[in-house]
């Protein structure tokens, strides 16, 4: 039956009062918990409030459509999702205020949070990245044939950013069965829609990325229920994405500290008119379907379950900081069952050595995705992953669009979703277009709620193949400065398969990279079968008295290839293998019995990791020290094509003068 006495009409179509009465509390509550929020924050006993008044319809009716082992990505204003979800109050109170009790053990405020008891994953800051997030999630139910849907939520002005243009094309290309829900409430903070986008309405854009698109009135409950959950039941049996536009409004600003001076009294009237929860109430009490003692005894169950909430949430009290489990807490706990070499080798190139591991990391764990640019039958642009597909198949073994932050993002999802990831970037220097991925969801996320990143992101990198300052870059300090990440360097084949495998176990976001030089370059005895080496674990090249030279990557080849030029050097070369965590103690050893030290990498000068490691042995042997510690690294420009140029660009070219400038020093 349709009502015409409310601004939004309703049909109820065969669906029984009970669910339109569970619908109707589901709405109430979170209106409830606002409305003591905004209590609470002119109170000053809670920081912060971003308000969703004018938009639960959207939260409720999509989270109730939805089953409850389901995944929801949701946003600050979908209040509506986690009460709907059943999440304890106190807990999310708990949360609020920064309490032990929440999500985040005080890390991180609000809605930043994810549970997987629940089946939520929460947001970060930067809006477009869990859009990725739930592509990852929803590959792995494909992958695992469970039938289940992901709903995703962004905004119109969330919608700006590359993460959704990549993420919505990755989905409709590999089909997967993801609901991006736009709420569209005409505002990106402050900046009113035209001048956020020049497209009428978010569904003209489905016919570009080649999926279905769908508008609901996004404060009608009954219809964005209804909606979602055909949707849903369709995508369970056919996958597939679906764009979802939820026209509706914030009736609060941005944030409560924003207002909404910016916007014109006649519209917040013209909204105000369409309240969610007031015209649902209304639908109801006329349809018979509530009285006015019913909503009596709603509001006063909610409201009791508020006061309990509260009180346990504001009698829990803040641990004093605890330093020891801060650090603990950045990674996932692993302890590496160090599986030893063993049996036949084989002489490898550097580049076998890693496609090697691969395939055994693949055949170890049946959870394992492989994906990246060209990486299926083309076998990547090195060939490492060549025939992979023949042996694994299309579903494991995945070519991406070019759109790097929505993979590393399913890697993450991948992740969440129980699965292993390793992404592949083409090239080193295309990492920025997935950074913020990186270094704030995959880096964070354990930190922030618990939840590990099974990600490796492998990275073909550095120079001298006269590639250019696209494709020769040396960027691991960007990685090692980023605490959460664990950052792998190997520079000989065994090294690189052995810790390869320890990637794959290691259930933390491990960047690996691969120099580009090496790949069929150099060449080695290395077992055929499955064997680990422990992060963190340097290894002495050559060993002496006079001098040590600490390195990683080409620079270890550089050094041997000096120190073999002058015999009389005795020197302890120590091959850091991992950066990050690297092997501190070695270091500190063998500088004190050497009592001279350089430092030398291929990245630049200036905010190379070099810094850090001469910072470090000053710090802990300057009584040993016989001269400064010196640092050799390129020079600090793009790294240039031209092989005469990038020759005088890499530091073995001043190399081997700094070495004997230390040596008679």
């Amino acid at each position: 039956m349709i009502t015409s006495t409310t601004p939004v009409r309703y049909d109820r179509k065969k669906y029984k009062d009970d669910t339109l009465i569970a619908l109707y509390k589901g709405v109430l509550k979170p209106r409830m918990i606002e409305e003591k929020m905004l209590l609470l924050l002119r109170q000053g006993k809670i920081a912060k409030w971003f308000s969703g008044i004018g938009q639960e319809a959207g939260s409720v009716g999509a989270a109730m459509a939805l089953e409850k082992d389901e995944y929801i990505l949701p946003m600050h204003r979908n209040l509506g999702v986690f009460t709907t979800r059943e999440i304890p109050l106190n807990r999310l109170f708990s949360q609020f205020q920064g309490k032990p009790g929440g999500f985040t053990k005080g890390r991180d405020r609000s809605f930043h949070f994810g549970t997987q008891e629940y089946k939520i994953v929460g947001m970060i800051s930067h809006l477009g990245p869990q859009l990725g997030l739930a592509d990852g999630i929803a590959l792995g139910n494909i992958l695992k044939k469970n039938n289940k849907v992901t709903l995703v939520y962004t905004g119109d002005g969330g919608a700006s950013e590359g993460d959704f243009h990549e993420s919505l094309n990755v989905a409709a290309v590999w089909d997967l069965p993801v609901i991006f829900a736009i709420e569209n409430n005409g505002y990106g903070l402050s900046t009113p829609s035209n001048e956020q986008f020049r497209c009428k309405q978010f569904i003209d854009k489905g016919i570009g990325y080649g999926m279905e698109a769908i508008q609901v009135d996004g404060n009608n409950i009954l219809e964005v229920y209804d909606t979602v959950k055909k949707i849903a039941e369709s995508i369970r049996q056919k996958p597939r994405p679906v764009l979802l536009e939820l026209i509706t409004f914030r009736m609060r600003g941005h944030e409560e500290a924003s207002g909404t001076k910016y916007v014109p009294k006649e519209l917040l009237e013209t909204w105000g008119k369409k309240d969610p929860l007031n015209n649902y109430e209304r639908f109801l009490l006329e349809e018979g379907v509530l009285d006015e003692k019913m909503v009596e005894t709603f509001r006063a169950e909610i409201k009791e379950e508020i006061e309990k909430g509260l009180e346990i949430a504001f009698a829990e009290t803040l641990p004093p900081p605890d330093t020891e489990l801060e650090l603990k807490d950045m990674y996932y706990p692993f302890e590496l069952k160090e599986t030893k070499p063993s049996g036949n080798k084989t002489n490898k190139r550097f580049i076998d050595a890693i496609s090697d591991g691969l395939r055994l990391a693949m055949r170890k764990h049946q959870n394992l995705v492989l994906m990246g640019q060209d990486i299926a039958e083309y076998g990547g642009v090195f060939k490492i992953t060549e025939g992979f597909v023949e042996e694994f198949g299309k579903q494991r073994v995945r070519n991406t669009p070019l759109c790097e932050a929505a993979i590393v993002g399913s890697g993450f999802g991948l992740s969440i979703n129980g699965m292993k990831a390793m992404v592949e970037m083409q090239f080193a220097d295309f990492v920025t277009e997935g950074f913020n991925q990186i270094v704030n969801n995959l880096a964070k996320s354990h930190y922030r709620w618990g939840q590990n990143a099974d990600v490796v992101v492998r990275m073909p990198t550095g120079a001298g193949v006269a590639a250019g300052p696209f494709h020769s870059q040396s960027n691991e300090a960007w990685f090692v400065h980023t605490p959460g990440l664990k950052v792998v360097y190997p520079a000989f084949p065994s090294d690189a398969k052995g810790l390869l495998l320890t990637s794959f176990e290691d259930p933390n976001p491990v960047m690996f990279f691969e120099h580009k030089a090496l790949y069929r370059s150099i060449t080695e005895d290395v077992p055929d079968d499955y064997y680990t080496i422990p992060f963190g674990k340097a290894k002495f090249i050559t060993e002496g008295t006079d001098l040590t030279v600490v390195t990683y990557g080409l620079g270890v080849h550089w050094a041997m290839e000096i120190l073999k030029k002058h015999p009389d050097i005795k020197a302890d070369l120590i091959d850091l293998r991992t950066l990050l965590p690297y092997d501190k103690e070695a270091i500190i050893n063998s500088v004190n019995k050497t009592g001279k030290a350089i430092v030398l990498h291929e990245d630049t000068l200036v905010g190379g990791i070099g810094g850090e490691l001469a910072a470090v042995i000053t710090e802990h042997c300057f009584e040993r020290l016989d001269a400064p510690v010196m640092r050799c690294a390129s020079l600090d420009t793009p790294v240039p094509m031209n092989a005469d140029l990038e020759v005088n660009f890499l530091a073995k070219s001043r190399f081997e003068e700094k070495l004997l400038a230390l040596w008679n020093y």
